[in-house]
């Protein structure tokens, strides 16, 4: 017997679609986050934010990418990647400076942070801690599924 990850998820459950609405959230979040960073200039950021957030929104869009095409192994990373991304965002944005890795919007003066930039951060860290959520049922469904036909 294989591992449920090896095996396509049943893309008609309610825990799949609560991953691809999941993914839709955090893919409006990651959209507009970054619409707000080119609004404030990304010359108010360090460079190791710069490069961080580059890096987590690659493989934000591979996530995204991933689930919607409804591939094997979607859940999976969806379950690995969203927690990570989320605790990251916080430590960057929502806690005060703390390092070079912060952008932090308690305290900001002369960075263009207003209510905008805190409501699309939020946006996304829910997005990202539901893409574990929903990565985790719908291996949780496929699991269940394996064990109930063996």
């Amino acid at each position: 017997m294989q591992a449920s990850t090896t095996h396509r998820p049943d893309a008609r459950s309610w825990e799949y679609a609560f991953l691809r609405y999941a993914t839709l959230v955090y893919a409006l979040g990651l959209l507009v986050h970054t619409v707000d960073h080119l609004r404030r200039g990304v010359d108010v950021l360090t460079p190791q934010v710069f490069w961080a957030g580059n890096v987590s929104t690659l493989a934000g869009v591979a996530v995204i990418i991933l689930v919607l095409a409804q591939h094997r192994l979607a859940p999976v990373v969806a379950t690995a990647f969203g927690l990570p991304v989320a605790v990251g965002i916080v430590a960057v944005h929502l806690l005060p400076h703390w390092s070079a890795f912060s952008d932090a919007f308690p305290g900001s003066h002369h960075t263009g942070v207003g209510l905008q930039s805190w409501t699309v951060v939020m946006i996304e860290i829910a997005g990202a801690l539901a893409l574990s959520v929903g990565g985790a049922l719908v291996l949780r469904q496929a699991n269940g599924r394996e064990i109930a036909n063996s």
